[in-house]
């Protein structure tokens, strides 16, 4: 069992609370999104499709307070081991020229989100600036998951469940072709120009 798989089944039959705990873990040091536990919980019970999204935006924004304590306290050596020295640079100019729009464009997208809270934290984000960023960020992406669960939560199960196997093939070829894309744009199969 893989560790996405093994941290849900760990988490879910702890509702709310584990879908805290994981959201405030993947804010500051882990890697599994709290994506997955919140629109399984959401799914099984789509009423509470909109708390589910404010317990992961609310533990989110508290985790990425730790990371940024973590940063701030233990600075660039650990983000050195997270990322290269090069990338460290190019990462302080952004955070230099957009600051907290970095942290909440960040919330919004798949880059693991502790990279950006660490960095927050070494490189001196005003802390309430770096709360409000977050809060913005992880609460647009995490309650618009939960409004739209809430929302179409039954039908959205009814559908992958007399469709699984057809979304399944779509998302692998859709996976497939992309890789295809991917390479071919690349054009070298992979290795590095010296």
């Amino acid at each position: 069992m893989d560790l996405v798989n093994w941290t849900i089944a760990a988490l879910e039959p702890y509702g709310p609370s584990g879908l805290f705990l994981l959201a405030f873990i993947e804010s500051s040091f882990f890697v599994v999104p709290p994506d997955l536990l919140l629109i399984g919980l959401a799914l099984l019970s789509p009423q509470n499709g909109i708390f589910y999204g404010a317990i992961a935006t609310i533990g989110s924004v508290m985790g990425g307070i730790f990371g940024y304590w973590i940063g701030y306290k233990i600075g660039e050596p650990l983000l050195e081991r997270i990322i290269s020295k090069e990338k460290i640079e190019k990462v302080h100019e952004y955070f230099n020229r957009y600051e907290v729009w970095a942290v909440g464009i960040a919330g919004l997208t798949p880059i693991p989100y502790k990279v950006f809270t660490i960095a927050s934290g070494v490189f001196y984000v005003d802390l309430r600036r770096f709360i409000l960023a977050s809060a913005i960020g992880r609460g647009i992406r995490f309650m618009t998951e939960g409004v739209i669960l809430f929302l179409y939560g039954d039908e959205l199960l009814d559908f992958l469940t007399h469709h699984f196997e057809w979304i399944t093939l779509g998302v692998a070829l859709i996976g497939v072709i992309l890789g295809v894309i991917y390479y071919r744009l690349k054009g070298d199969g992979g290795s590095e120009p010296e």
